[in-house]
């Protein structure tokens, strides 16, 4: 995720803008690194550790476009895609860790902890091949596959394993419902109000990990707040934004 309408960047030497653009596109891939690291820390289920590693990832994804575009990429070095390596990139640390994560860490029955995994990596890899993903207002059709989001929110309230699933069981269906959900950062609609929630999420989220998804209530209360407006932010839409 990343901010539109920034003004390019276009140093005038040729070769200094391609070594550029290489580098932007190295800074991508490093996300997969952060995500063997959460991948490793989930393994050894230390949680916190690893939405740590999901968070500087998140935090790569988030600036790694705008440097593109400022670049023109695209533009620049058209023989590597840098959208197909973004979604390499996400798939690893927006779903394989997530995925992961709720099947061994005691979130959903026993019984279903494989096919819970199996139906969020499966649901999400058809999503990331959906050409019609957004809008042309940078809504996402569908549940835009953010695992690393729901498996937060698992970990952090802990509900009942059976309503866990079926949690889960909503969020792969609303994958491939006509549900309209918000870009924090790049829908127009209530952008301002929509960066500074992204913020407060942000810092509390970070909180939430220094105490080990025991934070203090008001923190949980307010993170609440905020998942609940992002989800139903769709619904706030302008009817043009299909």
């Amino acid at each position: 995720m990343s901010v539109a309408g920034a003004p390019p960047i276009l140093p005038k030497h040729p070769a200094l803008r391609s070594a550029l653009v290489f580098l932007v596109h190295v800074f991508t891939a490093s996300g997969t690194v952060f995500s063997l690291l959460a991948l490793v820390a989930a393994i050894e289920k230390h949680w916190a550790e690893m939405f740590g590693w999901l968070a500087v990832a998140l935090f790569v994804d988030g600036i790694d476009g705008m440097l593109a575009r400022k670049l023109r990429a695209a533009e620049t070095w058209p023989r590597f895609s840098g959208e197909t390596l973004d979604l390499v990139v996400d798939y690893l640390g927006y779903v394989l860790v997530p995925a992961l994560a709720i099947a061994t860490g005691a979130i959903v029955p026993p019984a279903f902890e494989l096919v819970a995994a199996a139906a969020i990596l499966i649901s999400s890899a058809i999503y990331f091949a959906d050409r019609q993903m957004k809008t042309e207002n940078w809504y996402f059709r569908g549940f835009p596959a953010v695992w690393n989001l729901i498996a937060f929110y698992l970990f952090l309230l802990r509900p009942e394993p059976r309503l866990a699933l079926a949690i889960v069981a909503a969020f792969v269906a609303l994958t491939f419902l006509p549900v309209l959900f918000i870009h924090p950062l790049r829908v127009k609609q209530l952008r301002p109000l929509n960066i500074a929630l992204t913020a407060i999420w942000c810092a509390l989220a970070i909180l939430t990990l220094w105490f080990d998804f025991s934070p203090p209530a008001y923190v949980t209360a307010v993170l609440c707040i905020i998942g609940v407006y992002f989800l139903l932010a769709g619904l706030l839409r302008p009817r043009h934004a299909h």
